[in-house]
């Protein structure tokens, strides 16, 4: 869904797939995975809910353990699985605009309804628009989601898979976890605590999405997409999706 999260990684020897992620993480690779995927860059990842506006107007996430449920279920089995893989995929691609737009195809054609294209793409557009201050593409030919703008980006500059997916799905995480805090359902020190306790998930899902071929794109979140397709009908709005 969204780029947001601070890291601190030294991944040392932690092979996926790739040899390259193997390689130490360069202290240059952590300072610009910190700001590609911290709240400042400006995506918008704040104007999306992910359907969970929808959820808590339902009176679905009522505690701590319903929210954690929540946005585990959608890391390995729904939209944050997904984007890993593209993600993933968008690493190797690197430079080549023929296989990342067709990643791209595959992203829209899985978004489950408007709202949800929406949310990922107009972040893809805005993440490569700021990315071009560091010598990335900013063009109209790259309407790419989100999670292939930020594959492609991290393998242009050199930043190992392993870290590109688990930044990226951490920053997943931690936006949804941002949208409870703004719908009033978690303080600031719940919301510390949800990101950590998800620490393992996150892990798991990049390691899955790292040798994932794209035969296994595909999901089970169904009460997450259905709570997305429903947003688009609440009576009253705070985000876009």
């Amino acid at each position: 869904m969204t780029m947001t999260t601070f890291i601190t990684i030294t991944i040392m020897g932690t092979r996926m797939t790739d040899a390259s992620a193997t390689a130490p993480m360069r202290v240059l690779d952590v300072m610009r995975l910190q700001a590609w995927l911290s709240p400042a860059f400006p995506t918008g990842s704040f104007a999306y809910s992910h359907g969970l506006e929808t959820a808590c107007a339902e009176g679905r996430l009522q505690s701590a353990t319903d929210m954690r449920a929540w946005i585990e279920s959608i890391l390995r089995h729904g939209a944050g699985r997904t984007d890993g893989i593209l993600c993933a995929h968008a690493w190797r691609a690197g430079t080549d605009d023929a296989a990342l737009a067709k990643l791209a195809q595959w992203a829209g054609a899985l978004s489950c309804c408007p709202e949800r294209r929406l949310e990922s793409f107009a972040q893809g557009r805005a993440f490569l628009e700021a990315a071009a201050a560091w010598g990335g593409r900013d063009d109209e030919a790259s309407d790419w989601p989100l999670c292939v703008a930020a594959g492609s980006t991290c393998a242009r500059a050199g930043v190992a898979l392993d870290a590109a997916l688990a930044a990226y799905l951490q920053s997943f995480a931690t936006a949804l976890v941002q949208a409870l805090q703004r719908l009033g359902r978690l303080g600031q020190r719940g919301g510390v605590a949800l990101i950590g306790s998800l620490e393992g998930a996150v892990l798991d899902c990049a390691r899955e999405a790292a040798r994932a071929d794209l035969e296994e794109l595909g999901g089970c979140a169904f009460i997450s997409d259905i709570m997305a397709m429903r947003h688009a009908t609440l009576q009253t709005r705070v985000f876009r999706s």
